[in-house]
């Protein structure tokens, strides 16, 4: 087993602009951004809709590519990466959680957080542990073999947000996760991020109109006609 690289910055974009073509003209969706995020470090995105929140999260995952600037994940330039060296990053290194759950129902709750490992063939016997793990560490260890149609919203958020951890990434990166949540269950989902975050030190990204989410943050980054403000 290869030991895990230090570095002072999970995720970095410098000067991101995005450009869209639309109807013979043009759209900025992103307009100069600088974004710094460290190990350890909870982050809260703020913006209107069309904003640019969702096309900065493709971005900083690599499934977009800036029309200028530069994109660096655990201090590597994604401009210089192929598309298969994306995906493994994505698959390693990267947690990746949304408003639904996007659970397969028919699924157990450790059969969906299992799905990241197949894709990474990683042995049955290894596979079975890590997410038995996972799950421990968002409280649904004894809910492991219930379907995805037996478990609450909350429970279910739970379940993608193991399903994320699984694989003990460097780097998270949510778009609204408590969107479909009451307060109370919001809240807990909150806490429950902010503290693996920490403990971990796991770089996280949230975008969010969560009050409470937003108040438990490190740091609350604004995203505003394509522009970030702190």
């Amino acid at each position: 087993m290869t030991s895990e690289v230090v570095v002072a910055t999970i995720a970095e974009t410098r000067g991101v602009t995005r450009e869209f073509r639309s109807g013979g003209g043009s759209v900025r969706a992103l307009r100069g951004v600088d974004l710094r995020i460290r190990p350890g470090e909870f982050v809260a995105l703020r913006g209107r809709s069309g904003s640019g929140k969702t096309t900065l999260l493709n971005i900083l995952i690599g499934l977009d590519n800036p029309t200028e600037g530069q994109v660096l994940i655990l201090e590597r330039d994604l401009a210089k990466m192929s598309e298969s060296e994306r995906a493994r990053l994505r698959r390693e290194s990267i947690g990746m959680m949304f408003q639904n759950a996007h659970l397969f129902p028919s699924l157990t709750a450790q059969e969906n957080v299992e799905i990241p490992l197949r894709l990474g063939r990683m042995q049955s016997a290894q596979r079975t542990r890590q997410a038995r793990e996972a799950l421990e560490q968002v409280g649904l260890g004894k809910r492991a073999h219930h379907r995805g149609l037996e478990l609450s919203g909350g429970e279910q958020q739970r379940v993608a947000l193991a399903r994320a951890l699984v694989h003990q990434p460097r780097f998270i990166v949510a778009d609204e996760p408590t969107g479909n949540l009451d307060s109370l269950t919001g809240r807990d989902i909150t806490k429950l991020l902010s503290d693996i975050c920490h403990t971990n030190k796991i770089g996280m990204l949230i975008a969010t109109h969560d009050a409470t989410l937003v108040a438990m943050a490190d740091r609350v980054a604004i995203i505003q006609d394509g522009r970030i403000a702190e």
